[in-house]
């Protein structure tokens, strides 16, 4: 069941990669990884979930620089 999160997130990124909005981006890195993260909690890998958890952070510091650099 897990693994619909996977390929749902894995496309997201995918998809994401392809838009040219950097806010819309992040927000679908943001969506994608946490889908990626639910699916590798799930098989228990603690790597993988580490990485998804670095890429989520890193996502959401990119927004906030996008934000701020809008005001």
């Amino acid at each position: 069941m897990f693994i619909i999160f996977g390929i749902i997130g894995l496309i997201i990124i995918s998809v994401a990669v392809w838009i040219k909005s950097e806010k819309r981006q992040d927000l679908l890195f943001i969506i994608g990884g946490v889908s990626l993260l639910i699916y590798s909690v799930s098989i228990k890998d603690i790597i993988f979930s580490t990485l998804q958890v670095v890429f989520i952070i890193s996502a959401l510091i990119e927004m906030l620089k996008l934000k701020k650099s809008k005001r």
